[in-house]
């Protein structure tokens, strides 16, 4: 997933450019200049304009070669230029590209440059904007129609989309492809988060949500390796699209969450479902013990509950429920605006885009330990808390920076990165644990609708600095602040088991009367569920 929500910084790269250059020999001869006199350095000035940081115009060129910067000595030119203005004019016959970091973008490829620079970050927020809808549109068919049937298709539509995105020849059509390749890969998250959240066991679910957040970093490391190697954008769109024929391949084999099955009025599905996993956990005694009577009998509440239709109101009709969409919705959105704020415009730290990228990724794994560690011990809101404002803490210490001292800048940069990438590791696992069954998937797309907003808001903040260049930083570590203190206001979820049903929610967290005498008691019965060995049976799945 990295690999997607990062490609742009590859594909849509800006290379080093400047216009045209026309071949000068003819009006040189005309002059009786030999061009073989100046070098290739030299026949840039003659063409191209310095623009106000004294370096070559990437978007006007001079209307005349202007011979007399490299010839002044030269009576000949002297009398043919205009020495107090110099006439120029836009790119006329178009640009040329340094090929030493990119051998072609779409930024290249489309001349997405100058006047058309708007369209490179537009492409991006296309592609949030297909992960919005997909946030949306997936969350609530997942909730109808299944976790493992929306995964399967999301991961098919992910691989055919994104390969043929490689090949198209126009503009228009990419971000038409972009697009529908963001909608999967929301698809993609949401159902994988759901899945992982509703069959991994009580005590185990923050070590394994930490343990798949890692894998994001790594693929963001590799995909500075893979981008490294393949530097035409065709042929990285495809090395990072065509592996998911595998992902889809294998997803056949993943067993649909056994609630959303008990919760569909499917319960035979969802015992077959339990007795697949306590055989594969080596407790083929189980199957025999689990029967249809017993889950029946044990989610007779929820079975109930499943009689009534839920809908995207129901995550603010109660409450309690109410507190919890709106507080989640100011947490995604602020991870998520400052994470893509730092994230996708590597350019601007003045080293090598793939390095950047590497050490990027590199300080996610010590942040994800950190926050590990944190949730484990301390509990999910003070984790949450945490990570966004030390997130901003990070990001404010740049104001303070001089901009000469572009080490530290990035140095602070980075760290703020790694700690909003703590963040969502903190919010995914958060969030799978606030929302019951009945609507959850619902509520991850509400919630990580939020994040696609962020995304997508967080490119058009940048334009702020050509007001006050600290601007951007003061709104995204602002707003960090804000939600960190936000996340404070939810409701513990260490160790409690996944609320089923609304009123399982109101109930919990609705008098807030919950003892740890109580909490511990809970955990103790969870527990009993579960093997000497530790292994999942199967039942601590209801």
């Amino acid at each position: 997933m990295a690999s997607q929500n990062l490609l742009n910084n590859f594909t849509a790269g800006i290379p080093g450019h400047h216009c045209y250059v026309p071949n000068g020999t003819s009006w040189a001869l005309d002059q009786n200049i030999s061009v073989l006199e100046v070098d290739a350095p030299e026949m840039l000035q003659v063409y191209i304009p310095m623009d106000t940081n004294s370096k070559p115009s990437k978007c006007r060129r001079f209307r005349k070669a202007q011979w007399h910067l490299v010839m002044a000595n030269m009576s000949a030119v002297r009398t043919h230029v205009n020495f107090t203005e110099a006439e120029t004019e836009t790119c006329q016959d178009g640009w040329t590209y340094d090929r030493t970091e990119f051998d072609a973008t779409i930024v290249s490829e489309w001349n997405l440059v100058c006047t058309l620079r708007p369209l490179k970050q537009m492409s991006q927020t296309i592609y949030m904007g297909g992960v919005l809808a997909g946030a949306i549109i997936f969350g609530g068919l997942s909730d109808k129609f299944g976790r493992r049937a929306l995964l399967i298709w999301s991961y098919f539509q992910l691989a055919t989309l994104g390969t043929c995105t490689a090949f198209t020849n126009s503009y228009l059509t990419y971000c038409i492809l972009r697009f529908l390749t963001g909608m999967a890969v929301s698809g993609v998250i949401l159902n994988s988060v759901s899945l992982k959240v509703e069959w991994i066991p009580t005590k185990s679910r923050t070590v394994v949500g930490t343990l798949s957040s890692f894998f994001f970093t790594f693929g963001q490391m590799i995909l500075a390796g893979v981008a490294y190697q393949l530097r035409d954008w065709r042929k990285l769109q495809v090395a990072v699209c065509a592996p998911y024929f595998i992902c889809f391949l294998y997803s056949w084999w993943f067993s649909e969450s056994a609630r959303w099955l008990i919760l569909n009025r499917r319960s035979e599905d969802a015992l077959k479902q339990i007795h697949r996993v306590a055989r594969i956990n080596g407790k083929p005694e189980m199957v025999d013990k689990i029967t249809l009577e017993v889950l029946e009998s044990n989610m007779q509440k929820e079975i109930q509950s499943s009689k009534s239709i839920y809908t995207m109101y129901d995550l603010l009709r109660t409450r309690v429920m109410r507190k919890i969409s709106v507080c989640l919705m100011f947490v995604w959105f602020s991870t998520s605006f400052a994470y893509y704020g730092l994230a996708m415009d590597l350019q601007k730290f003045g080293v090598s885009i793939y390095l950047i990228q590497v050490i990027f990724g590199a300080v996610d794994i010590p942040a994800k330990l950190l926050a590990m560690t944190s949730l484990s011990f301390l509990g999910r809101p003070i984790s949450q808390a945490g990570c966004l404002l030390l997130s901003a803490a990070a990001i404010f210490a740049n104001i303070f920076v001089p901009s000469d001292m572009q080490t530290l800048r990035t140095t602070f940069a980075v760290l703020g990165k790694g700690l909003t990438s703590a963040s969502f590791t903190c919010v995914y696992l958060f969030t799978g644990e606030l929302y019951p069954t009945v609507i959850r998937q619902t509520g991850m797309g509400f919630s990580s609708t939020m994040a696609r907003v962020g995304s997508m808001a967080a490119p058009a903040v940048l334009i702020l600095d050509e007001f006050l260049p600290t601007l951007p930083s003061v709104v995204y570590g602002g707003s960090a602040v804000v939600a960190g203190v936000i996340s404070l206001f939810l409701p513990e979820t260490l160790n409690v088991p996944l609320p089923e049903t609304i009123d399982d929610v109101e109930e919990k967290w609705g008098t807030q009367k919950q003892t740890s005498q109580t909490m511990k008691e809970t955990v103790a019965l969870q527990d009993m569920k579960e093997g000497e060995d530790g292994k999942s049976t199967g039942l601590d799945a209801l």
